[in-house]
């Protein structure tokens, strides 16, 4: 073996938390491939590129990769509908790979903020350069871990927009629950800051992954963190009530998604609140306490 498919052979699975958005990407790419497609993403695949193709690989569970096509879909309608309700701003934390600014139907007006690494943006930016969103876009070069830095964006942000919308998929899980916390009540904080649109899971699925991806994110400097056995409740103190919650679970069956052995289960009435131990992921629309 020559020393460089040495090394690559040596490497953790996920290196970095640039490489779980190359995963994601896969994950959408593979959807967009599907026949039955739930939504199109042209750009995923070449996002992805061929890591993020080895890791959706063995990322997937015995029953295939449903959660994160189904998450995205369950953005995409909560995005949908609160721009529909008046949302004239979009702040994207923990942008990654996201590609909604160009292949959503959005109007120009639209303001979409993307925040994220430095490096990551910027081969985002590389690998994007040519196309054309349909709003108006801007990239924020930015860890969110800065405190002082989020929230100079945060009042930026907020004092232009009316009606804003808040969203962060994928990024709390890896959060430890005083950063969430942090950032909850920053976000609260500015009155135009009207929705925010995030997914959670149960303190019952971030045990079954651990033991799932053991393994996977050591060298990462990424961790499942977050999983606050209070559910959505966890954030009506912080300044945010739970509008609409959806599990990930009943929307794949809905959908025709779920392998055999999950059929049945996805059949059990929709639950909102704590989970426990109950393996639950879902995505949450929360709207700013009055």
């Amino acid at each position: 073996m020559n020393p460089s498919k040495r090394a690559a052979a040596n490497e953790p699975l996920i290196r970095n938390i640039s490489d779980t958005a190359r995963w994601i990407a896969a994950c959408r790419a593979q959807e967009t491939e599907r026949p039955e497609a739930l939504f199109r993403d042209p750009f995923a695949r070449r996002l992805a590129g061929e890591r993020g193709e080895a890791i959706a690989r063995q990322m997937a569970g015995p029953g295939g990769d449903w959660s994160q096509p189904l998450r995205t879909v369950l953005f995409d309608r909560a995005i949908l509908a609160a721009i529909q309700a008046g949302a004239d701003t979009v702040l994207n934390l923990a942008a990654g790979f996201d590609t909604r600014p160009y292949r959503m139907p959005l109007a120009k007006p639209l303001h979409w903020v993307e925040v994220d690494l430095p490096e990551l943006l910027a081969e985002k930016e590389e690998t994007l350069r040519g196309e054309e969103p349909a709003c108006r876009l801007e990239r924020v070069r930015l860890d969110l871990g800065d405190a002082a830095g989020r929230r100079a964006l945060f009042a930026r942000v907020g004092a232009s927009a009316r009606n804003a919308l808040i969203i962060s998929e994928g990024l709390l899980v890896y959060l430890a629950p005083a950063d969430v916390v942090s950032l909850a009540r920053d976000l609260a904080s500015v009155p135009s800051f009207q929705t925010w649109v995030l997914d959670m899971m149960s303190p019952g699925l971030m045990k079954m992954l651990m033991k799932s991806w053991a393994g996977r994110f050591e060298g990462s400097g990424s961790r499942l963190q977050f999983a606050p056995a209070e559910g959505p409740e966890f954030f009506e103190p912080l300044g945010w009530k739970p509008a609409d919650v959806r599990g990930l679970l009943k929307a794949a069956g809905r959908a025709g998604r779920l392998p055999f052995f999950l059929k049945l289960v996805s059949l059990l009435p929709e639950s909102t609140g704590k989970q426990g131990e109950r393996p639950w992921g879902g995505v949450c629309v929360f709207r700013r306490a009055a």
